[in-house]
């Protein structure tokens, strides 16, 4: 499956006879290594983090265990090897709608206060992704304090 998924990953995206099932599994790989930039960002790996990460893209995909397993081991290497994150940010502008865009901030700000802190790495790989897929200040601000006020509670 891995070889496979990568094989999507890096197929050119300009393709006219795509497949929506590929451009679905490229969209959910960009996704997933997203989620692992925002852990990346503070250069402390917590474990939290990376089961918050496994239950976000259970939920998202219905994906089961293993196959989740999978797509996380992928989505760290695709995030290991990227040279910046246009390769994921303009896969998401081209494919998701609004709605979906603040889906994948509100879940990167879930996968930020995993650990229970707030990094300020963390802060800004998430407004910069906000600013590469065009969601506004205000849904960035608003996915923010939904997070914060979903832990307190």
């Amino acid at each position: 499956m891995l070889s496979s998924l990568r094989d999507l990953f890096m197929a050119p995206q300009d393709r006219s006879d795509a497949d929506p099932a590929d451009t679905e599994s490229r969209l959910e790989l960009a996704g997933a290594a997203l989620l692992v930039e925002v852990i990346r960002a503070d250069y402390e790996m917590d474990e939290r983090e990376f089961a918050s990460i496994a239950e976000v893209l259970r939920a998202d995909s219905g994906r089961n265990e293993a196959d989740v397993e999978e797509l996380l081991a992928l989505a760290r290497q695709e995030s290991g090897d990227a040279i910046s994150l246009y390769e994921f940010t303009s896969l998401i502008n081209e494919h998701c709608d609004y709605a979906e865009k603040c889906a994948l901030i509100r879940n990167m700000w879930r996968i930020a206060y995993a650990d229970s802190q707030l990094s300020k790495y963390e802060d800004h790989l998430i407004r910069k992704v906000c600013d590469l897929i065009y969601v506004s200040h205000s849904d960035f601000i608003r996915t923010k304090l939904a997070e914060k006020s979903r832990l307190q509670d």
